[in-house]
């Protein structure tokens, strides 16, 4: 009796976690400082410092050329019937092996390069796995307004120096990077008729409710672990979330979920938000700033 084997799981794994990607989220703050200030009269200023972690720049392609290793190598296998010893395989048997084996190759070939091709429409046509991908990514958005740096720190991991400022006669969204359609949004500030803007920051908190960063780790996790012995895989290092989210305004702030409140300054009333690994709810408040 001919037993084989040899698991056909691993193209259909690599291709399950990639789908999770595709449909989740992409981008994670890890350490910064953040600040949006809304004005009287429809003026705003809105700044961000710090890391942003891109899953596709970072581990995703290792991980996957990770789950290819050993794989490369056919051995036929046979068991004896009776005994399930192991056993010398007949030349037809390693035929038979050799030619499942073989298309099982083709077809992770198949699925290595449908993932390469996610991978790039992700990143707006750059290919993660060149050595020249996260440079051609950082030119691309220096090209765009409000984004002062982007530096490389390796592993999908960028430091950053956004700011932007104008009329907020409209939705307002952090960040948005040129060709990447997929990309998550770490802050929103929704401009409504009646002169109110309601802000929610659902990228700064870990709470699965508000970020669904998390739970698409984690399902890439499994998807992985699927798609080899069944062992889970490392989560790609998405870097610890830690930083620091203010609203300052001399509008009137009609809502909010901070835990103290308003604090007068000599600037405006300011919002404050400590965000971190505990945080259970992601900022959000509601400011009317016209008529």
């Amino acid at each position: 009796m001919t037993i084989f084997t040899r698991p056909r799981r691993a193209a259909a794994g690599l291709a399950a976690a990639l789908a999770l990607v595709l449909g989740g989220c992409m981008l994670a703050p890890g350490t910064f400082t953040s600040q949006l200030e809304l004005r009287q009269g429809g003026t705003f200023s809105y700044t961000y410092q710090g890391e942003i972690y891109i899953l596709a720049m970072g581990q995703l392609a290792e991980m996957g050329e990770a789950l290819e290793d050993g794989d490369e190598t056919f051995e036929a296998a046979c068991f004896d019937e009776d005994t399930l010893e192991g056993r010398d395989c007949t030349e037809e048997e390693r035929a038979e092996q050799l030619a499942a084996w073989e298309e099982e190759q083709a077809e992770k070939r198949r699925d290595r390069e449908q993932g390469a091709e996610m991978m790039r429409a992700m990143l707006g046509g750059i290919d993660p796995s060149d050595p020249e991908a996260a440079a051609e990514f950082a030119s691309r958005l220096e090209r765009q307004a409000g984004w002062e740096r982007v530096e490389y720190k390796g592993d999908g991991l960028f430091d950053v120096d956004f700011r932007i400022a104008g009329r907020l006669d409209h939705d307002f969204l952090f960040p948005t990077m040129e060709r990447m359609q997929m990309a998550n949004f770490f802050l929103l500030a929704a401009n409504r008729d009646d002169g109110t803007v309601r802000v929610e920051a659902p990228g700064f908190t870990k709470a699965a409710t508000a970020n669904p960063f998390q739970g698409m780790i984690s399902g890439f996790a499994e998807g992985m672990a699927s798609a080899g012995d069944g062992e889970a895989a490392p989560a790609p290092g998405v870097p610890e979330l830690n930083g620091t989210f203010r609203i300052v305004t001399d509008g009137e702030i009609l809502a909010n979920n901070t835990d103290e409140g308003a604090v007068e300054t000599a600037d405006g009333k300011v919002l404050e938000w400590e965000v971190n690994s505990r945080t259970q709810a992601a900022p959000t408040a509601l400011v009317r700033i016209g008529d």
